[in-house]
C-alpha cells in the first residue's frame, strides 16, 4: 500500500485530519515507516500549533507563585531574593516592580526562568 503524502497543515481541517493520523500512529515503533511519519507529523503539529496557538510565558508574579507552590515555599523563603517582608509583600501584590538585582537573585536561586522573570 503506497502511504498518502505528507503536505504542510495550513487550515483547521488540515490541523484535525493531523491529530487523528498523530493518534492512528501513536507508539509505532521508532525506524520503521510508520514511526518515521509519525515524527514528521509531530514536527508538522508543533510548527502548526506555535503559529496558531502560542502559549505565551507567564508573567513574573505568576511565575514566582508557581515556583512556591511547586517548592512549598512561604513568602518568607522569598526574602533572600527579594528583600524584606514588606518588599516581598509589595511584590507579590503588584505593587511593586521586581529590580534586576530581584531578578537575577531569583534566577540563580530559585531557578525560575528569566524569560518569565522578565515579563510583566
Amino acid at each position: 500500500m503506497i502511504a498518502e503524502k505528507i503536505r504542510p497543515i495550513k487550515t483547521e481541517e488540515d490541523y484535525q485530519a493531523t491529530l487523528i493520523e498523530i493518534e492512528s500512529l501513536w507508539g509505532a515503533e521508532p525506524d520503521t515507516p510508520d514511526g518515521d511519519r509519525l515524527d514528521v507529523l509531530l514536527a508538522l503539529l508543533e510548527s502548526y500549533e506555535a503559529k496558531h496557538y502560542p502559549i505565551n510565558p507567564p508573567d513574573a508574579i505568576e511565575a514566582i507563585r508557581f515556583r512556591m507552590e511547586q517548592q512549598g515555599l512561604t513568602r518568607k523563603d522569598l526574602e533572600p531574593f527579594i528583600g524584606s517582608r514588606a518588599r516581598v509583600s509589595e511584590i507579590l501584590n503588584r505593587k511593586r516592580p521586581l529590580t534586576l538585582e530581584m531578578i537575577r537573585r531569583l534566577w540563580k536561586g530559585l531557578g525560575i526562568p528569566l524569560e518569565s522573570l522578565l515579563s510583566g
